[in-house]
């Protein structure tokens, strides 16, 4: 009655000599191809460096500035815009600053990845059901895939850095703008299609002028979360050496340091309701002009 009270596994031999092709596999793969894939993010490492570089080299009375008018285009509030400047001063006044503007490269830069990769992909899931039902559970394993293990890939492909801290930092940030994309393009109204076929227009036309403005806010919620999630990521990508609030924060759990834990914690939040508020205020600023348009 063994079978009954122990599950049936693999034997160690044969398990053991399984993870060990496919580890000499994926090895043998990075050897080959590491260097290709480094030629190929060569532009995203020099976006990533100079973004980092303007945010960080600039005077910082300038990058507060163009934080706040950033802030009160987006929502036309003076209480967000008001809490974009008080935040970024008392990060400022705690010594975060140079720490804080290299997270908000590494943050920007992945969500600007995420967007260009994720839309385009979210709008073939909304359109085609088949694509819809391939990627859904790669997207299901890319969600609850525990965040640590998207950097053992990485840093064997392309070693330690900020570029691949950067790539796992997309890639776990990416599903919600792609699920949001497509659910957006879904849930547009089928009379409103109809209407636009009614009136001859094509494929590209319909999508341009009637799918994608009236998912736009559903697309933003997914913008939304597609930032929160990349923060979330910093502390985890700190681990392969990417600089910003997340060093500090590894070093005080590794040194046992509260308050330097703490601080950085707290400008990662603060960094966080910034973005989070901002976008927020944008994408309900974007429905209410959807309504007035289309009634």
């Amino acid at each position: 009655m063994d079978w009954f009270s122990e599950f049936p596994a693999m034997d160690t031999e044969r398990l053991t000599a399984l993870k060990k092709a496919i580890d000499l596999g994926f090895r043998d793969f990075t050897r080959s191809y590491g260097e290709v894939f480094e030629t190929i993010l060569y532009p995203v490492q020099w976006f990533m460096f100079r973004v980092e570089q303007l945010l960080t080299t600039s005077p910082w009375p300038l990058v507060i500035l163009a934080f706040a008018v950033i802030a009160w285009l987006a929502s036309r509030s003076w209480k967000i815009t008001a809490g974009v400047v008080i935040t970024l001063l008392l990060i400022g006044y705690f010594d975060m600053w140079e720490d804080t503007m290299k997270t908000v490269a590494m943050t920007v830069v992945a969500t600007i990845m995420a967007i260009i990769l994720g839309i385009p992909i979210g709008i073939l899931m909304g359109r085609s059901n088949r694509i819809q039902a391939i990627l859904n559970p790669i997207l299901d394993v890319m969600q609850t895939m525990p965040s640590f293990v998207y950097l053992i890939p990485v840093v064997m492909l392309l070693g330690i850095g900020r570029v691949p801290g950067l790539i796992a930092v997309m890639v776990y940030a990416i599903p919600p703008i792609i699920r949001l994309t497509n659910l957006g393009i879904r849930l547009v109204d089928k009379d409103v299609l109809e209407a636009a076929d009614a009136f001859g227009s094509s494929n590209w036309q319909r999508l341009k002028n009637v799918q994608m403005p009236l998912a736009l806010p559903t697309i933003m919620a997914g913008v939304n979360q597609t930032i929160m999630m990349a923060l979330a990521m910093v502390v985890v990508a700190s681990m392969i050496g990417v600089q910003g609030l997340g060093l500090p924060v590894l070093k005080a759990i590794a040194n046992q340091y509260f308050t330097l834990g703490i601080f950085n914690g707290l400008a990662i939040v603060g960094i966080a309701i910034i973005f989070d508020r901002t976008s927020q205020a944008y994408g309900k600023r974007l429905q209410k002009h959807l309504e007035v348009v289309h009634g």
